[in-house]
């Protein structure tokens, strides 16, 4: 026999599905929402410099591109003088270079030019218009040689070819390794069920919630979702509102509760009056703060932005120049083929790969210790986070019930009191009843006294009722001993006392009419959040806590855990306030969460790290997922910014080194001594400084990420758990 029952007091996490399509995180999937894998090759960005633009985009054009450059770098005279072979001559060779050239810079350069074009607009130069100028000023000025206007020697088609190929290839490499997911207002939606069982006459009708209207009366089953906010008109039942509301323990909801679309009936069917719909519901109220917080969200330029705009200005003030000072000079020839050459090659090669490659690298590093990283700029703010901000269920705590301390009578062992809770709880389904049951059997001495408990009952919101060994054994809260008139026994009551301050779970068991003793019921501290916590402390990282948790539990957590700073008694809606209010102290902030009500927080901090067993939503709201339920993995994430930021930075000085190098003497700086940088030399000098930037990125394979090594637990760390510190609900 199969039942489940509900404690009377909040002891965690939210009750087990019911429904049999209840997915991994404990919530029934929404019908008609199918989770499918990512395609990231075909995920458009919605912001930044590949706005409108899907990885797929990149690699097709990338490799066309390569293909048609083939032939272009063949036909060129330069790449035939440098390789010392002669150039095919036929009926239409000299064509070949400036059709394929054309179409390579109108196919492939498209997305820069108009990346370009966006950014001129916003007056914020950046990667996209250095290139968009550079194949540009390469595009006429190889048209103006081909078509023989001026008499210049100014033939760039394979510069033309070659730069569009590996910017595209840059891009294609950077855009694979983030990836792109599902945004987080689309996985806020899905937390609606598509349709609703709308009673009619007394009869149900599956409509689809859109056709929902206020004042309607729906079915809501259990296992299933509230299609919208409403009023419980007839029944009772447990909610699971954890995603939503914050609040790990189901709560029980009967006529005339209010209750809140996207929540989980979890045992009984309730009848709800719809209140109400679409943009008023709380969920949608989440989604705007989700928005809201993306929107306003720092959007610095990333590293090789910030670089790409300081060429830019470098390359077109040393254009400028240059031409004003060869026309002084009297050469307006060469002010044309010296400024034309400046601008050409003032964009190179190696910076269009400096970051994509050390991006590429840091996420298969990151992947491999369980790290997903999302957001190129959180890589590149994580070394700067003044502080880390984590939620506490289900992030340093383990989101799941366990007894942490037993107490019993003078006549009563602590293996007894064990071994017939759990013969009462056996047949129980509920969280609760798993942890006392997996009690007994990790206890020594209970384990080897069995029980087996008959007659098993359950009364909602009281506990269980049971014959065990032909005694009458009841498992409850506070609500049971009041009907049965029984009060806690003064041996007892201070150690009961102490659990209820400090926010556990009290569960009282009655034999034969008598208490013979209490177990307390709490959610775990995870062993990896002390060593994380002493590791952030060590490297010099605030650490803050932020709960819906009453205020007494949160602090005896943040005492265990020697956490700098805890929000407790936070609703929902204010934890993206309180995001906000570390980021108005002048702190850079890192938010750690795994459900709905985080997503606003982890959308507006500085860094959203959110758990992989957490909601889709929370990681669809962060800029990092980490795969596990690890909190040392910040530390991976850490340690792979300062790695990451270095190797950067080492490639962005190859990269503008050879522009500091070839631009003056492209410009002609020393002319006087008889000695200007041909193109082909550029060339050269671009070739070597793109295979150091290449070979440099690699050294970032030797980077140690594993949050063991990190952050390394000890044996205090993973003291048993009945003897835990105390972790109630969320």
């Amino acid at each position: 026999m199969n039942a489940s029952h509900h404690h009377d007091h909040p002891v965690g996490h939210s009750a087990e599905p019911a429904h049999p399509d209840a997915d991994t995180h404990g919530q029934a999937m929404p019908t008609g929402h199918v989770h499918s894998a990512v395609d990231e090759d075909h995920q458009v960005h919605s912001h930044g410099q590949h706005a409108g633009h899907s990885t797929a985009m990149f690699k097709h054009r990338f490799w066309a591109s390569l293909v048609l450059s083939v032939p272009v770098v063949v036909f060129s005279p330069m790449a035939a003088h440098l390789l010392g072979y002669h150039l095919p001559e036929f009926p239409g060779s000299a064509w070949i270079a400036p059709v394929l050239g054309t179409v390579i810079f109108v196919y492939g350069g498209a997305p820069f030019l108009k990346g370009g074009l966006t950014e001129l607009r916003s007056r914020q130069p950046g990667m996209m218009l250095l290139i968009a100028l550079a194949i540009t000023v390469a595009f006429v000025a190889s048209w103006v040689t081909t078509l023989g206007l001026g008499g210049f020697n100014l033939d760039f088609w394979w510069e033309l070819a070659l730069l569009v190929t590996i910017m595209l290839l840059g891009h294609w490499l950077e855009m694979r390794a983030l990836g792109a997911a599902s945004s987080a207002l689309d996985a806020l939606a899905a937390l609606l069920p598509d349709e609703a069982e709308k009673v009619v006459d007394g009869d149900t009708v599956t409509v689809p919630i859109a056709e929902l209207a206020v004042g309607d009366v729906v079915l809501v089953r259990a296992g299933a979702r509230v299609p919208a906010d409403g009023t419980i008109l007839a029944g009772t039942a447990e909610f699971d509102e954890a995603m939503i509301t914050g609040e790990s323990q189901p709560v029980l909801r009967q006529a005339g509760d209010t209750v809140v679309a996207g929540t989980v009936a979890t045992d009984n069917t309730v009848r709800v009056e719809v209140a109400a719909i679409g943009a008023d519901t709380t969920l949608a109220g989440i989604q705007r703060m989700v928005a809201d917080a993306q929107e306003s969200s720092s959007r610095a330029q990333a590293l090789a932005d910030r670089a790409a705009a300081l060429l830019f200005w470098f390359a077109l003030v040393a254009g400028i120049l240059t031409a004003i000072a060869w026309t002084w000079l009297g050469s307006p020839d060469d002010a044309v083929t010296r400024t034309v050459t400046v601008l050409v090659i003032a964009c190179p090669h190696a910076l269009g790969l400096a970051i994509p490659l050390v991006i590429a690298l840091s996420t298969e590093r990151a992947a491999k210790a369980g790290v997903l990283i999302k957001d190129r700029l959180a890589l590149e703010r994580m070394r700067t986070i003044d502080v880390v901000l984590f939620d506490k269920t289900g992030t340093l705590t383990e989101g799941a019930h366990a007894v942490t301390a037993v107490t019993t009578m003078p006549d009563v062992s602590e293996a007894e009191l064990l071994a017939y809770a759990a013969a009462a709880e056996a047949d129980s389904e509920h969280p609760v009843a798993r942890a006392i049951v997996t009690a007994a059997a990790e206890h020594p001495e209970a384990a080897r006294m069995p029980k087996h408990g008959t007659d098993f009952s359950a009364a909602m919101g009281r506990g269980v009722r049971a014959t065990v060994d032909g005694a009458e054994v009841l498992v409850g809260g506070p609500n049971m001993l009041r009907e049965l008139a029984l009060d806690t026994p003064e041996q007892i009551i201070g150690t009961t006392r102490a659990w209820v301050d400090r926010g556990a779970g009290v569960l009282h068991v009655v034999r034969d009419g008598s208490v013979i003793g209490a177990v307390a019921v709490e959610d775990k501290v995870r062993p990896e959040s002390r060593a994380a916590v002493a590791a952030l402390h060590a490297r010099g990282v605030k650490v803050a806590m932020i709960t819906g948790d009453a205020r007494q539990v949160a602090e005896a957590v943040g005492a265990d855990l020697g956490i700098d700073e805890v929000f407790a008694e936070v609703l929902p809606q204010d934890k993206d306030t309180k995001v906000n209010d570390l980021q108005s102290r002048g702190l850079s902030v890192a938010m750690v969460g795994d459900g709905v009500n985080d997503a606003p927080a982890l959308a507006r901090a500085e860094v959203g790290i959110a758990i992989g067993a957490g909601t889709d939503v929370a990681m669809e709201s962060a800029g990092v997922v980490l795969a596990g339920n690890d909190p040392r993995a910040v530390l991976s994430m850490i340690e792979l910014s300062h790695a990451s930021y270095r190797k950067m930075i080492q490639n962005l000085v190859w990269a503008a080194g050879y522009n500091i190098l070839s631009v003056p003497l492209a410009a002609g700086v020393l002319a006087p001594i008889g000695f200007v940088l041909s193109p082909a030399v550029g060339a050269i000098l671009m070739s070597a400084s793109t295979i150091v930037v290449a070979l440099n990125a690699q050294l970032l394979r030797r980077t140690d990420l594993d949050p063991a090594h990190l952050a390394p637990t000890t044996p205090e760390d993973r003291r048993p758990a009945r003897r835990a510190a105390p972790v109630a609900t969320h």
